[in-house]
């Protein structure tokens, strides 16, 4: 490491510490040279790989598209930012393991709603309606149907997959 001070190209490690998170390294430094001091911090750099639109584009991954497309569909629901920041680490986390270069914007769809069935059966149903284009009242009482019968029971959302009357609609007792 070149120190910062004087032109010398070699500088001397004295402490090492792991960061707070365990995400990095802070590694204290002097310069033999001029024996000035320093700190540099150590991070792995992940290379994530592009992503690929339907139409062919190619963008860099970004996280905060990503933490957006939780974050539409958990709004007003009752999920902490600390499950959405692990929900968005795992996506990235998968994302990073497939290995590619280039990944389907689609597979990381995919991935994002995996999560989302995990976090709130709700945020789920909303971002399936959107992602798959759901034409009708029938393709949300399809996905229900199938989350239900996916999720173990105590999971399960208890939403009426009948059709009913509005509250007004009923008739009054008098």
């Amino acid at each position: 490491m070149h120190c910062p001070f004087c032109p010398h190209e070699d500088t001397r490690v004295i402490d090492s510490r792991v960061a707070e998170d365990g995400s990095s390294i802070r590694r204290r430094r002097e310069c033999p040279a001029c024996g000035e001091r320093f700190s540099t911090v150590e991070q792995v750099e992940w290379r994530l790989p592009a992503v690929v639109k339907s139409d062919g584009r190619r963008e860099a991954f970004d996280e905060r598209k990503l933490r957006a497309s939780f974050e539409k569909p958990l709004q007003k629901r009752p999920v902490s930012a600390a499950q959405i920041d692990a929900a968005v680490l795992a996506v990235v986390n998968d994302v990073r393991k497939s290995g590619e270069r280039e990944l389907p914007a689609r597979r990381v769809g995919e991935f994002v709603i995996a999560q989302l069935k995990l976090l709130d059966q709700v945020a789920y149903v909303r971002f399936a309606s959107v992602y798959r284009s759901f034409e009708d009242v029938q393709d949300f009482r399809e996905e229900i149907e199938k989350l239900q019968r996916d999720l173990p029971a105590a999971q399960t959302l208890d939403l009426p997959l009948e059709d009913t009357a509005p509250k007004s609609a009923k008739s009054k007792k008098g």
